[in-house]
């Protein structure tokens, strides 16, 4: 017996090896200007800036487990703000010296899509003083049963 599915097609079930064209058939316009090409979503319009849902915030190109509603806070910055990712290997941070400013680009370890960035030392009342600042559009809430 053999196996029914050809190797070649394997990369194509790893969302880190897409093509672009492929990421655009995904996701929308929106999606992807954000997720694919490092565009943030204009503050305090993001679905999840103020939600209290307990749940599971998972990666919306791919739908791997990013972050948990406990670690999310109030920041009063426009967009979802977390405290810690649900495990430090399902993130990547990035330098971005982009803009003219130095930052932390937080990418998903599973797909390598853009999710925002992380800032440290602001003084936030939180247990790691870091402040995940993520695109909700980057986002799909998975609610607790």
């Amino acid at each position: 017996m053999t196996d029914s599915t050809p190797e070649s097609t394997a990369p194509a079930t790893n969302p880190a090896n897409l093509t672009d064209e492929e990421w655009k058939q995904r996701l929308t316009p929106a999606e992807y200007r954000v997720l694919r090409q490092a565009g943030t979503e204009a503050p305090f319009t993001g679905e999840y800036t103020d939600t209290k849902t307990v749940g599971v915030y998972r990666c919306r190109a791919c739908d791997a487990e990013l972050f948990r509603s406990e670690q999310k806070f109030e920041s009063h910055c426009g967009w979802p703000s977390f405290f810690s990712p649900l495990a430090g290997d399902k993130i990547i941070e990035v330098e971005d010296n982009s803009l003219g400013m130095k930052r932390v680009e937080v990418l998903c370890a599973n797909c390598r899509s853009h999710l925002g960035h992380v800032f440290a030392g602001e003084g936030y009342d939180t247990p790691t003083d870091l402040r995940y600042c993520i695109n909700s559009i980057s986002l799909k809430l998975e609610p607790a049963e």
